[in-house]
């Protein structure tokens, strides 16, 4: 079976396009994370320095996270089937989820290594290039966390968010390896791994937040908090009465709305019918990111 075969069986032409934008992105973020990763593990072996190499194979595990969310957008942007009525979305949420892990995972080795530098302190050589390479290194990835998150919140891909959270912690990774090597040239090697485990912990916070949002969105939170936007779409349809008891989830992009409305008692059935149509239409035109909305046709009582 001729692959691009396979790749449209599986991609909606809409999803298909969103999908494309997204791997793009993590495409381009991957192979400047590897170049990041690849100068400074040179760099590191070559002039003896431990800090340096650490914070390569940091950017190594972006590269790591790049390749997770490339496995994600490919299951999230699937179309609907039997199986999954409401879609795949929810899948990029949960590989999200995939590279908060990776997040905890280097601050739990940041903290480690940076105990072990107190236990074992070491000094390496430190000259210009090394310096050279830390700045210039610590420029391209500001650039990719900026890129990578602006694009994540243009195309409302968790996926991107989350990982532009990892280059941002890289970053805070590499400011405290810089600051080190200017604490080893003044003499002073004890405050590097001080500073590793401050680091540490924003690494950590960064994680914890991509699993508060990926957790609020897998358990159903509301996705629109203020649905007064949703009741005064609503009331502008001529036949409503009413409309209450409105429920909202989902994620930016997949939001799925339910609500009751009510409407004349003697309303015929037909018209109420048509009423719920322009309902969803008028929704769907309103708010960005809706995906579904169901309505609940309820008589007004009068009183």
């Amino acid at each position: 079976m001729p692959v691009y075969f396979i790749y449209n069986y599986f991609m909606g032409e809409t999803n298909k396009n969103q999908y494309k934008k997204i791997r793009s992105v993590l495409i381009i973020v991957l192979l400047l994370n590897w170049l990041v990763a690849a100068l400074k593990i040179t760099l590191g072996l070559l002039s003896n320095c431990f800090s340096i190499a650490a914070d390569g194979l940091h950017s190594l595990s972006d590269g790591a996270s790049n390749i997770i969310g490339m496995v994600g957008i490919y299951v999230a942007y699937r179309p609907k089937d039997a199986e999954h009525p409401y879609g795949h979305k929810k899948y990029e949420t949960l590989f999200a989820l995939g590279i908060a892990v990776s997040l905890f995972i280097v601050s739990f080795n940041l903290f480690k290594g940076s105990l072990l530098r107190i236990k074992h302190p070491a000094e390496p050589q430190v000259n210009a290039l090394s310096f050279i390479v830390m700045f210039s290194t610590l420029i391209i990835n500001a650039a990719v966390m900026l890129y990578e998150n602006r694009k994540g919140k243009s195309l409302k891909s968790d996926v991107l968010i989350s990982d532009s959270l990892h280059t941002r912690a890289d970053i805070f990774t590499s400011i405290s390896v810089i600051i080190a090597l200017v604490v080893i040239k003044l003499g002073y090697p004890i405050l590097d791994p001080i500073v590793g485990i401050i680091i540490a912990f924003f690494i950590a916070w960064a994680g914890y937040k991509v699993v508060k949002k990926s957790s609020d969105i897998l358990c159903d939170s509301a996705i629109i908090v203020d649905v007064k936007k949703i009741v005064d779409i609503v009331l502008r349809i001529k036949g409503v009465k009413a409309c209450h008891k409105i429920r909202t989830r989902g994620r930016p992009d997949d939001i799925y709305i339910d609500l009751h409305v009510q409407v004349s008692p003697d309303m015929h059935i037909d018209q109420a019918h048509d009423i719920s149509y322009k309902i969803e239409d008028a929704i769907k035109s309103g708010i960005d990111g809706v995906t579904d909305v169901v309505v609940h046709i309820e008589p007004k009582e009068p009183g």
